[in-house]
């Protein structure tokens, strides 16, 4: 098991913010970025935070990235909108488009955004918590770069993880937020493992014959460097425990984020794609507004009794109680707070690279060994 070190979160921002700025990104949306990603890192989701600035440090290399893009919209009507991301980060695109939803749901009680020509934008369930933080009921979706995910009975790899995230607000509690990738894990969850050198549960990969691969580093080089096998959809790689669902709900989201907006489909785009092409990937917000229906406040009333009733059913282990979506990224977030966050050693030396390379300083230090 490689070792880690633990890092405040202010620290963490400042490396992100100190890298995007050698690579010219512009204060303000350096700001944002930095802030998407800390805040990601925080809820425990390890695969989508800092350790994200490896493959931008590559998509930058390459030219893929238009680092200094400041997203516009394109086409809107009261409740809609269609955002160009410019070829820049997802985050600030990400930021505009879930901003924009909100505003128009609460103008109108429904607002829906979609984002073309975007890169990778973090965690889905940051920008639906948005929605919820404002007393909506927010939804994200997302296509993705890399190809990774097989269909039901295939082996060839045709869709990519295709995060759908749902965020809904309650009263005395935390709001309730599903992320998930349609996936049975997200292709940067094996990164993240083949960064701690950790074997991988079984089913999670499958190679071109169809057999499960449990060596993070083999299924790392498969997902990112091979061409047959890849994840299984949420669900596993047959129908026997509801592969076929996973699969169909990552078509949806595919549908959503880039059919609509005009996003690229990974499979066609990469036959004339060029190593310094854009990755065209396409996003989806939508905000619901709750007080359309009925009170907000017996609405958020009745969640609270939802919640209530999940927590008070008899858990399979005393030490494991029944949870609710949302609540593993709210406690990990308090803990991390307090106490800071792991990065594997590994990470720590990649991250030192980007910046030498990128001339900014290296500010990473730890604060105890984890």
């Amino acid at each position: 098991m490689i070792a880690s070190e633990t890092i405040s979160a202010e620290v963490i921002r400042a490396q992100i913010e100190a890298i995007l700025r050698a690579w010219g990104m512009s204060e303000e949306t350096l700001r944002l970025t930095a802030e998407v990603m800390v805040e990601t890192d925080l809820r425990g989701i390890d695969s989508h935070g800092i350790s994200m600035l490896t493959q931008y440090a590559q998509m930058q290399n390459a030219g893929q990235l238009r680092i200094r893009a400041e997203p516009r919209i394109v086409r809107q009507s009261a409740s809609t909108a269609l955002i160009d991301g410019g070829a820049g980060l997802g985050h600030p695109a990400a930021l505009m488009g879930m901003n924009l939803a909100i505003e128009k749901a609460l103008a109108h009680d429904v607002g829906a955004v979609s984002v073309f020509n975007s890169h990778h934008f973090g965690a889905a369930g940051y920008y639906a918590t948005m929605a919820a933080e404002r007393g909506l009921i927010g939804v994200v979706s997302s296509t993705t770069r890399v190809i990774s995910v097989v269909p039901t009975n295939g082996v060839e790899r045709v869709l990519g993880t295709n995060p759908i995230a749902i965020a809904a607000p309650a009263g005395r509690h935390r709001p309730i937020c599903l992320d998930i990738s349609t996936s049975v894990v997200a292709a940067n969850k094996v990164k993240v493992y083949a960064l701690k050198d950790k074997d991988l549960p079984a089913g999670w990969v499958i190679d071109g014959q169809g057999r499960s691969v449990t060596g993070s580093g083999e299924a790392f080089k498969l997902i990112f460097e091979g061409s047959e096998g890849g994840l299984t959809p949420v669900g596993g790689a047959g129908t026997e425990m509801g592969g076929h669902k996973g699969y169909g709900l990552g078509l949806i989201a595919q549908i959503l984020s880039g059919t609509l907006s005009g996003g690229s489909f990974s499979p066609i785009r990469n036959l004339t794609q060029t190593p310094s092409d854009p990755d065209n990937i396409g996003h989806f917000f939508m905000a619901l507004n709750p007080e359309a229906f009925r009170a907000r406040q017996d609405f958020q009333s009745d969640l609270d009794v939802v919640i209530d009733t999940l927590h008070a059913v008899k858990p399979i282990r005393d030490d494991e109680p029944v949870l609710v979506p949302g609540e593993p990224e709210w406690t990990a977030r308090d803990e991390r707070l307090a106490n800071g966050v792991p990065i594997p050693e590994t990470l720590m030396l990649k991250l030192r690279e980007i910046a030498d390379a990128a001339g900014a300083p290296f500010l990473l230090k730890p604060t105890r060994a984890a």
